[in-house]
């Protein structure tokens, strides 16, 4: 039976409960989250145990990051060539590049991971503003770019909509 990963962003694990909860209810199936550590935000503290967890996966499970988890999940896709996932979600993903957020130790150079990937953004996300699409859009040009009119960076009211895009619906 398929599972949901789901790694949260920075500070979120408590905060992102409710996006996992919502989208683990609405495709029926039992989420993971790991705690990832937010007293260490360096690329490698959180990026290991990605790492770790992606090898677990099965062919079926659902993977889904949020906002700095994204971000790492990202690049850990983009390593090497990983059996599983097939496809990952990321809501809501800061760029880290110079036309971003400008921070070097998590900016994503490629190359494009083989994943098919699906980004999606609320157009009033209050946390990392929606031109931060555009920019991914330029470097991930083979991704799925989802918009979203509200539900700010947590997606309110949202989950319906993500959910039928990861069950492929």
């Amino acid at each position: 039976m398929a599972r949901l990963m789901f790694f949260h962003g920075a500070g979120g694990y408590v905060e992102d409960r409710v996006l996992v909860d919502g989208l683990s209810d609405a495709l029926g199936i039992a989420p993971t989250m790991p705690q990832l550590p937010d007293e260490d935000m360096s690329y490698e503290s959180w990026a290991g145990p990605v790492r770790s967890y992606m090898r677990e996966l099965d062919p079926e499970d659902i993977v889904v990051a949020h906002s700095f988890g994204a971000s790492i999940l990202l690049r850990v896709l983009a390593e090497k060539r990983w059996d599983v996932p097939t496809r990952a979600t990321l809501l809501a993903m800061p760029d880290w590049g110079p036309d971003g957020w400008d921070v070097p130790e998590y900016a994503f150079s490629g190359p494009e991971p083989e994943a098919a990937l699906s980004l999606h953004h609320c157009r009033d996300d209050e946390v990392v503003d929606f031109t931060h699409l555009s920019l991914h859009a330029a470097r991930l040009p083979s991704a799925r770019l989802v918009e979203h009119p509200s539900g700010g960076h947590q997606f309110l009211g949202m989950i319906g909509a993500i959910a039928a895009d990861v069950s492929g619906q």
